[in-house]
């Protein structure tokens, strides 16, 4: 019997935590013939992945993620087939609209021509159509290495190019251009890393959604985040899996007998109650571990769309709110000080502009947060609202209802969010690639029952699976050798 999956059928597996990647470890481990259970101390499955009525009765939000260009872009789940089991995506005209003062937006449209014009300067649009061209007609290749274990890469010069771009800052990259519009365009996207824009790798991430934008879009998953949760864990049962929630760990001595464990957790959570399995120089090395900045989380109810002054963000399923350059770069680095912005850049989206089955006739959503000190208590509704109205006039009049939740808020609804924290981990170069200690296998322990299967490992945060995907395979591999 010298197949993995003869040797991987006589085995078991526990999951701890079901969190999409969680989730994509169960059914990779499933799929290969594995006893696989999954245990999860919430009510429901879903991680940072779910979606709830927060506010009203029949009105859905995503509690944390909402839009998914890298769940439709990821590997693991093109090889789950998730669509067959239910998930519908929803595509909006434009991906992201970029708001101005004047009453005016640069777009993110699936176009790069669009997009480009929507500079207003030929320079910008050249330079922007150069840079991004190469990575959308190649982006399967692009993304495939992206999300893969680092290895000798398959497609060299491709890595190369986007890498030579990618080392940058978000100021760096922004940079490259001359106008107001494309450099703030550029600083939203960077924003997205949590890092001071001054600080490299923030263009990776600026690339990266820019390039999904054209190439797959910024999908919302039709009925909410909760569905792409609900197909995954329907996959895992017709693999034979099994889920358990309502399950708390709060030691890994009580769990199960198996072969292999799979902790869908950050480092913190590893230490606390699976410290014992692991010897104490990795468990020195977790305790380094650093979190990037928290977030404040607001989702609204509304009677009336968001009346933005730019007529594109009507048509957008995310907003960047912030301005141009210098008050995105000003925001972003308040955190990393302990400070709040007074204008704090604001991440928004708003799904019932094109999945009416969120909310009845006459309601719509608005998704949002903004990046805070790690683990800030302090309540900043009236700086987000104020930052609204800046770009969207009358705002306040179609507010039905609102909730918050500030990092404290957040970590108890979810431990993975330590501190607020919604990635996982701070995203410098220490520990994009190397997340959470430096290893050759980073999904593996010195302990070769258990491993890690969290965002807290590469390639880190987003909706997209590989980071359970690339630790189940991790562990079929050890087992293999055995």
């Amino acid at each position: 019997m010298g197949s993995s999956a003869q040797i991987a059928r006589k085995k078991t597996a526990v999951v701890i935590g079901a969190g999409p990647n969680g989730l994509a470890a169960a059914c990779t481990l499933a799929h290969a013939g594995m006893r696989v259970t999954v245990l999860e101390q919430h009510t429901s499955a879903g991680g940072g992945a779910r979606t709830a009525e927060l506010i009203e009765p029949g009105v859905l939000h995503d509690v944390c993620a909402t839009s998914l260009p890298l769940a439709v872009s990821s590997p693991c789940f093109q090889d789950l087939d998730l669509e067959q089991c239910g998930v519908r995506w929803v595509h909006p005209t434009y991906p992201m609209a970029h708001p101005f003062l004047d009453g005016t937006a640069a777009v993110l449209s699936r176009d790069i021509g669009e997009t480009a014009e929507s500079f207003r300067d030929t320079h910008d649009a050249n330079t922007y159509s150069r840079l991004m061209t190469p990575l959308v007609q190649r982006w399967p290749d692009l993304i495939g290495q992206i999300l893969s274990p680092l290895r000798i890469p398959r497609h060299p010069f491709l890595l190369a190019r986007f890498g030579l771009s990618a080392i940058r800052s978000g100021l760096s990259l922004a940079h490259l251009f001359k106008g107001g519009r494309a450099r703030g365009f550029i600083a939203g996207l960077a924003a997205h890393s949590g890092l001071p824009l001054d600080q490299s790798p923030a263009a990776a991430f600026a690339l990266v959604l820019a390039a999904a934008g054209h190439a797959v879009g910024w999908p919302f998953v039709e009925g909410g985040t909760q569905q792409l949760v609900e197909a995954l864990a329907a996959r895992l049962i017709e693999y034979g899996g099994s889920i358990t929630t309502g399950c708390p760990v709060s030691d890994a001595r009580d769990l199960p007998p198996a072969d292999v464990y799979l902790f869908d957790v950050t480092p913190r959570q590893l230490l606390q109650f699976a410290g014992d399995l692991l010897p104490q120089s990795y468990r020195r090395r977790l305790a380094r571990y650093r979190y990037g900045p928290g977030v404040f989380k607001m989702d609204w109810v509304l009677s009336a769309p968001v009346p933005w002054a730019a007529g594109k963000c009507r048509n957008a399923g995310v907003i960047h709110l912030g301005g141009n350059l210098e008050d995105i770069r000003e925001s972003e680095r308040e955190p990393h000080q302990g400070r709040i912005a007074d204008q704090p850049f604001l991440l928004l989206a708003q799904p019932t502009l094109f999945d009416p089955s969120r909310a009845p006739a006459g309601r719509h959503v608005l998704w949002g947060y903004c990046h805070v000190p790690n683990a800030s208590t302090e309540n900043v509704r009236d700086a987000v609202e104020r930052q609204i109205e800046r770009f969207a006039p009358g705002f306040s009049h179609v507010v039905v209802g609102r909730a918050s939740m500030n990092c404290q808020h957040l970590e108890q609804y979810n431990p993975n969010l330590v501190g607020g924290d919604i990635g996982a981990g701070l995203y410098n170069w220490t520990q994009l690639f190397t997340r959470p200690v430096a290893r050759l296998v980073p999904w593996a322990t010195p302990n070769p029952r258990v491993f890690i299967c969290s965002a807290s490992t590469p390639p880190a945060g987003g909706v997209h699976g590989m980071c359970g995907c690339n630790a189940a395979r991790a562990a079929l591999n050890a087992l293999n050798r055995l």
